[in-house]
């Protein structure tokens, strides 16, 4: 296959790029950058589609949130493999803030607190979750009794208010960057057109000059054979 990679990467290897990209996050944000600004489209539509991406980030929806930043894409006609870009605003050096900042709007939004026990922090109730997805599915195939409290806590005081409090700040951070990346998107395909239309230019001078010099060598040789057939 043409895109299969050479060296099959273990699970632990792809977990761990996943936190920390091979080369570092700065070189991984050079290279969405890059292709970013290399879309076939208009800069508004690039621009739209990166509003939404960082917008789909701030939503609790993990695992989901290219999907997210798809629909958000296509309700605002914004370009959707940029949407899809834009959703690395959210990575392992942000989800604690973006969480805080989502968590903390939310419960103010709502007027409740989040309630922290001394045995049953966020991730305890995030764990206490899963457990319980763990445990009412396999009640469907077992003699195990579904159990919706640990679920129902954590939709409570987690995902419903991260998801209210996501709201404003993701449409801030997304107007934002909206922003700041349609100048530059526009100002670099500026450049672009500009460095193309500078070498077609001068393949089109090149072409002309080599045109005119053979030319001037097909008149000189029909000059010369004029010539000598006079002599004869």
């Amino acid at each position: 296959m043409v895109f299969k990679r050479r060296d099959r990467r273990s699970p632990i290897q792809v977990a761990s790029e996943l936190v920390y990209p091979r080369g570092g996050w700065t070189r991984a944000f050079h290279y969405v950058k890059h292709r970013v600004r290399r879309l076939p489209d208009s800069p508004e539509r690039i621009a739209r589609g990166i509003g939404a991406g960082v917008f789909a980030a701030f939503t609790p929806f993990y695992g989901l949130h290219f999907l997210v930043a798809a629909i958000g894409a296509r309700l605002l006609n914004g370009n959707i493999v940029a949407a899809l870009s834009g959703t690395f605003f959210g990575n392992p050096l942000t989800y604690v803030p973006i969480g805080v900042i989502c968590l903390q709007t939310g419960h103010f939004l709502l007027g409740t607190e989040f309630e922290k026990s001394e045995t049953r922090g966020l991730m305890g109730k995030f764990a206490d979750a899963m457990g319980d997805l763990k445990n009412n599915f396999l009640a469907m195939f077992t003699d195990r009794v579904a159990d919706w409290h640990g679920l129902g806590l954590f939709y409570r005081e987690v995902f419903y208010p991260y998801m209210i409090g996501g709201i404003l700040p993701g449409l801030l951070a997304g107007v934002i960057c909206f922003y700041l990346s349609l100048p530059l998107i526009r100002t670099y395909q500026q450049r672009r057109r500009a460095r193309i239309k500078a070498k077609f230019d001068e393949i089109k001078r090149r072409a002309e000059t080599e045109a005119d010099t053979s030319v001037e060598k097909v008149l000189a040789s029909a000059q010369t054979v004029k010539k000598e057939s006079r002599d004869v």
